[in-house]
């Protein structure tokens, strides 16, 4: 004879025979009524915590998990079924290691409630072997590129099946109203417990991966900035391991603390920015700078930036020197100190200073008749010179720029004329002496941001 349980399908109900249960001995005390209170040994809950599923489970007769036993078989069947009905992503074949590890995982469950059902304490917390299987969904999850919301919903509907095909078998057998409730709180509470192993599997693989991949990226930088010059194709490969798109052209970017001598914080920088911050040298390689640096806003608020130049990936390393060069002028005074710098609006300066000893060849030739005076008529009479072959201005304009009378530019001029003779009328030696010219303001300070 079959009993009619309401909630449960023809297919369910089936399985239970009230033949094959009543008599059993499942209570052996006062119908309807279940002790939960601390047996003899056993702490009740500290306030603020519930009970764990195998606590719940203890606390049930060890005679409903051996008369449940012979259900397990169709009880992860119905689960199966149900799952690929209601999970879209599940609706495949669940075969190859998913879905191995998924029915294993359904069967592991079942056994591990029979085994903690009439056991004092629920027989502790789920054993590190089930524990594996549940952690390796959820890492599985992650590698096959989803999320874990799938997982979580067949955990809930799985929690569904179970307690319809637990109701249906205490009602068949008569079992008490308190016995069920019991049952279902355990049910779903091991469903929240499944689901919290199986996120932390997926957040130890992101985890992982985002270790693994930051590993990679940091290769990748090193080699794109190594010198001598990595191959393209090593470059290539390298970034493809770190999932990062080869741009045609990159800039690298100088970082430096704001503050000297304390260590500035980490910017959370977008996706595409190659960042490596430690040592002495913290940098940047960036295909698009403006938008990346607009995106990072207030992340390098501690940071002074500057920008290299555009260059193929090969010659970042390039980039990066101008980069640093365009800090150390900033440092001494040279350049402005503006939130970010960009190189590129500062080469002609860069190149006047990037080799001392070049500069000096240059002023030793083109400004040596300036020795025949003295320091200050030298003086004077350099910026004179610098003013008119910058802008070949009469005396009378050239007399505004100086803040002096026209007569005394006249008089100036007049003098150079007698000290360089005609190599002042040379376009070749005119060139040269206003680079002399010019690389001797940067040395003294004079085109220093603020200098007079």
């Amino acid at each position: 004879m079959t009993t009619s349980v309401s909630g449960m399908r023809d297919d369910e109900r089936a399985s239970f025979q009230l033949g094959n249960i009543h008599g059993s001995g499942l209570f052996s005390g006062q119908p309807g009524v279940l002790d939960l209170a601390p047996r003899a040994g056993e702490q009740a809950p500290a306030a603020g915590r519930t009970r764990t599923a195998a606590e719940l489970w203890g606390r049930v007769p060890r005679a409903f998990a051996q008369e449940f036993r012979p259900y397990t078989d169709r009880l992860a069947e119905d689960i199966k079924r149900e799952v690929q009905s209601c999970v879209p992503a599940y609706a495949r074949p669940l075969d190859g290691r998913f879905g191995g590890m998924f029915l294993r995982a359904v069967h592991t469950a079942i056994e591990h409630c029979l085994r903690s059902v009439g056991t004092a304490g629920g027989g502790g917390a789920v054993d590190p072997g089930s524990t594996e299987v549940f952690r390796e969904l959820g890492r599985l999850e992650f590698v096959l590129g989803h999320g874990v919301d799938n997982l979580q919903s067949a955990y809930r509907i799985g929690g569904r099946v179970a307690w319809r095909h637990v109701a249906g078998f205490c009602r068949a057998a008569g079992i008490s109203a308190d016995l069920l409730c019991v049952a279902a709180e355990a049910i779903f509470a091991f469903v929240d417990e499944l689901s919290a192993m199986s996120i932390d599997g997926y957040t130890a693989a992101r985890a992982e991966h985002a270790g693994a991949l930051e590993h990679q990226r940091q290769r990748l930088i090193r080699l794109i900035l190594a010198e001598p010059a990595t191959p393209a194709a090593a470059i290539t490969e390298a970034a493809a391991g770190a999932r990062w798109p080869v741009p045609d052209t990159v800039h690298a970017v100088a970082l430096q603390p704001r503050e000297s001598g304390r260590p500035a914080p980490d910017p959370a920088l977008p996706g595409d920015v190659l960042a490596r911050l430690d040592g002495a040298g913290p940098c940047l390689v960036t295909a698009d700078p403006e938008r990346h640096l607009a995106e990072a806003g207030t992340e390098l608020a501690g940071w002074r930036v500057a920008v290299g130049p555009p260059v193929r990936l090969t010659g970042a390393r390039d980039s990066l020197r101008l980069a640093r060069r365009t800090l150390d002028l900033a440092d001494r005074g040279l350049l402005p100190d503006a939130p970010v710098l960009w190189s590129r609006e500062h080469l002609a300066t860069l190149w006047l200073t990037i080799d001392a000893g070049l500069i000096d060849a240059q002023l030793e030739r083109c400004l040596a008749p300036l020795r025949a005076v003295g320091r200050k008529q030298r003086t004077r009479l350099a910026a004179t010179l610098l003013a008119w072959l910058s802008s070949r201005a009469n005396a009378p304009e050239l007399a505004e720029r100086l803040g002096v009378h026209p007569q005394t530019v006249r008089s100036r001029l007049h003098q150079i004329e007698e000290l360089f003779g005609d190599r002042i009328n040379d376009p070749a030696e005119r060139f040269n002496l206003l680079i002399a010219l010019r690389a001797q303001r940067l040395r003294s300070g004079a085109d220093a941001p603020g200098s007079a």
